[in-house]
């Protein structure tokens, strides 16, 4: 047996993606060493060095080559890639069942892994779904304030993990990995992953949330990590000193902006709207800010262009105002001003994408971004979809509320609905093994 490649992280304080990448490796059982820069300005710089000028954590190294960040690592995840370069790969035939579960469970955010708490205390064994994004957006967020039952507040990644080790006491078994396709054509659910697995099951709960929009500007591709990030928390501190952009006008944007004063010289909000869509709790917060002449908020404001390299990172933005709001729907109109203006690194806030790519082709209805419709209404069944066995929860579904709490509730609705499909077709199954012995006496 091959001896397993050397495999360093370079992480930071506060780094949910950080926390994210070490869970794969863990996973995995592979060993890795870790190095972390904050606070060390020498190790900071040979980290930049090593990862080609990207200023962001986490980043990989297998055997001296980059991987790259949590992005770059998920991917060649995904791909059956990573456990090559790790030597771990198996010698499982492409197609063929690895297992067959009961119930597989589609994300482990807060809705998933509710679900799974209570399917395993239902004795249903769910095997979890990681998704591209362990943990969900919650594990983005620093500070939970308003989780029923911490009244000092909980950091998110906290919660996630002490969530994840009440399901796996519960019997949920949680596996890295993300869902590629659902087959509904044939009964169990045939589940194919990226990286090739091949598992079936009898239901399958969709909590696979959504994740962070971007914009699709010039110059985004090419300076996302060198300065452009959807994760303040996870970026924040490397650019101390600098002035800021955030990008949205939700709580997210609210709570990123006012996260950051903590490293800025000047946060700067641009909203494209004239009022901001966040609770009052988060605009308070931010005009407390703005009164101190830590942020300013640019209203009627989009980012239409980044300007920068990935040797330098982001240098300039180009931004566009104009007073009736949506200034990018308005670029022929003489009253909307385009002007250039100088931040060190932006931070994007403005929305997220369900994750239903895979559930296309079963027959389960969404609507036209995406979110899965389910039952709804009073009684059993709301989390039901339009295919029997297949349930949703989560931000997969709520597009409105989007709360840790509505979500934990509907993974809970969806562990229960599931429950109880799966004991019709447990009674269904066995009425059928107590007629065919009677037929064949006949």
């Amino acid at each position: 047996m091959s001896e397993q490649p050397r495999v360093e992280i370079y992480t930071k304080e506060d780094c949910p993606y950080c926390e994210k990448a070490k869970d794969l490796f863990d996973s995995k059982d592979v060993e890795y060493e870790t190095y972390n820069v904050t606070g060390d300005d020498d190790l900071f710089e040979e980290m930049v060095e090593r990862a080609d000028g990207r200023k962001t954590a986490p980043e990989v190294f297998i055997d001296d080559e980059l991987i790259g960040g949590w992005d770059d690592t998920s991917a060649l995840d995904e791909t059956g890639e990573l456990d090559e370069k790790l030597g771990i790969a198996d010698d499982t035939e492409d197609g063929e069942v690895l297992e067959h579960r009961k119930l597989i469970i589609a994300g482990t955010g807060i809705a998933g892994l509710t679900a799974a708490i209570y399917a395993g205390r239902s004795n249903n064994e769910p095997l979890v779904i990681e998704g591209d994004e362990p943990g969900g957006q919650l594990t983005l967020t620093t500070d939970v304030a308003n989780y029923p039952g911490f009244p000092e507040g909980i950091s998110g990644p906290e919660l996630v993990n002490n969530m994840k080790e009440q399901a796996t006491q519960f019997g949920a078994e949680l596996e890295n990995g993300i869902i590629e396709s659902v087959d509904s054509d044939q009964r169990p659910f045939r589940v194919e992953l990226t990286n090739g697995d091949v598992y079936t099951a009898d239901a399958v709960i969709a909590a696979s949330g959504a994740s962070a929009r971007t914009l699709g500007i010039p110059g985004e591709d090419e300076l996302m990590g060198y300065g452009l990030s959807t994760c303040a928390t996870c970026d924040g501190a490397f650019f101390r000193g600098e002035d800021m952009l955030v990008v949205g006008g939700g709580d997210a944007a609210m709570e990123e902006a006012t996260f950051l004063t903590k490293f800025a010289d000047t946060v700067y909000i641009a909203h494209r709207r004239d009022e901001f869509r966040a609770e009052d709790y988060w605009v308070d917060r931010v005009e407390e800010k703005v009164e101190e002449g830590e942020i300013e908020i640019m209203k009627n404001t989009e980012v239409i262009e980044l300007h920068g390299s990935q040797e330098e990172g982001v240098d300039h933005v180009t931004l566009v105002e104009n007073d009736q709001g949506h200034p990018t729907d308005r670029l022929d109109d003489p009253e909307t001003e385009e002007f250039d203006f100088d931040v060190g690194a932006v931070f994007f806030a403005i929305g997220h994408t369900p994750n239903t790519d895979y559930l296309e082709g079963t027959g389960v209805e969404m609507d036209a971004d995406g979110y899965l419709k389910t039952k709804g209404g009073d009684g059993g069944g709301q989390t039901e979809t339009h295919v029997p066995g297949i349930f949703g929860a989560g931000d997969v579904v709520d597009y409105h509320y989007q709360q840790a709490v509505t979500a934990a509730g509907m993974g809970s609705k969806a562990a229960l609905d599931a429950d109880e499909y799966l004991e019709d077709l447990e009674r269904a199954d066995s009425s059928i093994e107590e007629v065919e012995p009677a037929a064949a006496d006949d």
